[in-house]
């Protein structure tokens, strides 16, 4: 065992190993092949002899050499591969001088053994799924769930404080960012991400994702003040009227419900002009406590949107009932439990019911909620949903099976438990869950929700199914008391279609997966990865099944499972004992996920838009920002902002990295209120591109299909 490489003398110092198939045996990491022996020199003062390593036949079909070796050889001699020449070729490794002056690993252009020389070597087209450790995919829920919200935190945060510096000359928080990151990236390792170290690891985990949020948070809220500190307000439509900054974070502009905490019932809202919108007040159960929902409409790419939030004094009153007497929700009062509005997230108590908001009996064994796109039918029997009609399409979505069946199996467990599912537990199904209770929490024009509560051994599931206005999405909101060992729960979506393929997205991209396997690499594919959604289609018609924090699936030609929580005992006997906290999303759609834009629906569920109340400030010089506006847009609607930060090595240059989502080439064209232009392209360390002087000055760029692409950018004009 090498321990100090300092205390190796200058001159080789030979080591030998028996011949031996246990690689244990090595004093290194990582090697491949059967090494009789190897030379071992001093890496600080490398003896100018060569250091040898003779690579024996092994047992690897096709008999090619080593792909892996560790140490800075200066030559490998390559003789005993029945496909290669006998004779000797020798490749040069030149010396790194890295800090630390240890050897780099370097791409050898030369190796024999290219696929140009084995026209016979079958090739693999396919996504390298590894036949294990499909537990990984949801073991330890609670650091998936933080991992995916820190990530899309970051992102916010290096926008907006990039945006802030920009147009309003705030600091850039460069240093807090980077130990940001830092913490974010050292929490991906293994065994902390995939849920297979112990429970003391992940005490240290969850206080540096803690903080994560605590940081990011905190520069997203300074940073959307910078950014309203510089928008021009128009005149409000009554004296105490205050702005209501509504902030899209992603490259497109789109609408969605918003919610807004008020300390009375009687707030509406109004757009720029001055015109009601229709809103929904929930109460809290809380005296001073409520919270007033809304539609917030066309918030521009990379952009916001001014509202204004009015108190229905008594002068406003006649004006108010004039002009919002159509929106009874205005003045109506929903009964809800309490919900946390930062960031438009929500956090529902378990089974807490406040107020006159009781248990209703419902007529018959069906209960609809329904906007203009869909209307979903929820079995009072058992909390499943029995079917979803899709008005825009005039179809039925699930088939008799129905959506949202929770189904627990046994998970047997394994001597790998966090790691592996028991491959047998779909023989082991467990009974249906209980159904206890049911009731609606809000039911208003802008948002009707219904609460579903069902047990399932010692483990309480409350589910809300969530319907909105303007919405295509019916959402399914859960939060789980989890209190079971061995036991893997899925939730099931019967579609009402047969899908040859489910295409899957995965980073920077998507990948089709076969619903019918055939071989057995296929069949092998039981369970497998997805980030923020799966579809299934036909061609003509499609099921997006949507998430913000779930990654195992499995797939049918007619159903859709996402798996939710899983029981491991080992080496964390609490792995996942405790309250879960998700949503899930079913979007049905005509035509294919392309050109229903799942890939935008898959990210607006994970990032919902931003509301910052503003306080009235007196008018300044520089307030040149409109009330409306797009700092950024990329134009192509297939490409998806992955970063736009400062630059590491010019603090007058930013960075705007992108890639193409749908497998079909892109156009970039910078707008926005900004007027920020392309320097060049750089790559994903920001160094320029070798198509740096031939695209100088271009203002459209060419990004090819599932392509990452980089630019260094700058301000053009001033404001």
């Amino acid at each position: 065992e090498v321990t100090d490489l300092s205390a190796i003398p200058e001159s080789s110092t030979k080591t030998m190993f028996p011949k031996s198939d246990n690689l244990g045996n090595l004093p290194v990491a990582e090697t491949v092949g059967d090494l009789s022996s190897i030379e071992l020199t001093n890496f600080l003062a490398i003896s100018e002899s060569s250091a040898k390593n003779d690579v024996f036949k092994s047992d690897n079909s096709p008999n090619l050499p080593a792909a892996e070796t560790v140490g800075d050889l200066s030559s490998i001699e390559l003789t005993n591969s029945p496909a290669i020449s006998e004779t000797v070729t020798k490749i040069d490794v030149s010396e790194s001088d890295n800090p630390g002056n240890l050897p780099l690993s370097k791409t050898v252009e030369n190796l024999p053994g290219r696929i140009s020389d084995f026209p016979t070597l079958p090739i693999w087209q396919d996504e390298l799924y590894l036949e294990f450790h499909r537990g990984c995919y949801t073991t330890r829920a609670d650091q998936k769930r933080q991992n995916r919200r820190c990530e899309d935190l970051l992102y916010q945060a290096e926008l907006l404080s990039a945006l802030a510096t920009i147009c309003a000359g705030a600091d850039y928080p460069k240093s807090e960012l980077e130990t940001a990151w830092k913490q974010v990236l050292f929490n991906q390792f293994h065994d902390i991400l995939p849920g297979s170290a112990i429970a003391p690891v992940y005490a240290a985990a969850n206080l540096a994702f803690a903080e994560v949020d605590r940081a990011c948070r905190a520069i997203v809220l300074k940073s959307l003040d910078a950014i309203a500190d510089r928008i021009s307000l128009p005149s409000p439509p009554q004296p105490d009227a205050r702005p209501i900054l509504i902030f899209n974070p992603l490259n497109w502009a789109r609408s969605e419900v918003v919610a807004v905490p008020v300390s009375h019932a009687d707030w509406y809202i109004c757009d720029l002009s001055g015109q009601p919108v229709v809103s929904q007040i929930v109460a809290s159960g809380t005296p001073s406590q409520f919270t007033l929902l809304f539609r917030a409409t066309d918030i521009p790419a990379i952009g916001y949107r001014i509202f204004w939030l009015c108190h229905q004094t008594a002068q406003s009153q006649a004006f108010h009932s004039q002009t919002a007497q159509n929106s009874p929700q205005n003045s109506q009062v929903s009964n809800a439990t309490r919900e946390q509005t930062e960031f438009s997230k929500f956090t529902y108590g378990i089974a807490q019911k406040n107020g006159p908001c009781q248990e209703m009996q419902f007529a018959g064994t069906k209960i609809d909620l329904e906007n203009e796109f869909f209307r979903a039918t929820v079995d009072c029997e058992t909390g499943n949903l029995a079917g979803i009609w899709d008005k825009t399409n005039n179809r039925e979505v699930l088939n008799a099976s129905g959506g949202n069946q929770l189904q627990a199996f046994q998970d047997s467990g394994q001597y790998w438990d966090a790691w592996n599912i028991d491959p047998n537990y779909q023989k082991h199904q467990l009974p249906a869950p209980v159904l206890k209770e049911i009731y609606w929490v809000e039911r208003g024009e802008v948002r009707q929700s219904l609460r579903v509560i069902r047990q399932i051994g010692k483990s309480e599931f409350c589910q809300d199914y969530i319907v909105e206005i303007g919405s295509p999405l019916l959402k399914i909101k859960t939060v789980v008391d989890w209190q079971e060992q061995h036991i893997l729960v899925k939730t099931a979506f019967g579609l009402n279609l047969e899908a040859e393929f489910a295409t899957c997205e995965i980073p920077c991209g998507a990948i089709e997966r076969p619903t019918k396997p055939q071989t057995a690499a296929e069949k092998a594919k039981w369970e497998v990865p997805i980030l923020r959604w799966v579809d299934a289609g036909n061609g003509s018609f499609g099921v997006s099944l949507l998430n913000d924090c779930k990654y195992g699936c499995d797939i049918q030609p007619d159903r859709l499972r996402l798996t939710l929580l899983r029981g491991s005992t080992w080496p964390d006997e609490q792995a996942d004992i405790g309250i879960h906290e998700f949503t899930c999303a079913v979007y049905p759609h005509a035509g294919n996920w392309q050109n229903a834009g799942t890939v935008r629906r898959g990210y607006e569920l994970n990032l919902p838009l931003l509301v910052k109340e503003l306080s009235q400030l007196e008018e300044k010089r520089d307030r040149t920002l409109p009330a409306a506006g797009s700092c950024v847009d990329l134009s192509a609607q297939n490409l998806v902002l992955m970063a736009f930060k400062q630059s590491e090595d010019n603090p007058n240059l930013w960075i705007l990295r992108c890639y193409e989502s749908e497998g079909k080439a892109a156009v970039l064209e910078l707008n926005g209120d900004l007027g920020l232009e392309v320097v060049e392209p750089v790559d994903l360390l920001e160094r320029p591109t070798n198509l740096t002087d031939k695209l100088h000055q271009q203002r459209s760029f060419k990004i090819e299909p599932w392509k990452i692409a980089s630019f260094a950018v700058r301000r053009a004009t001033e404001f």
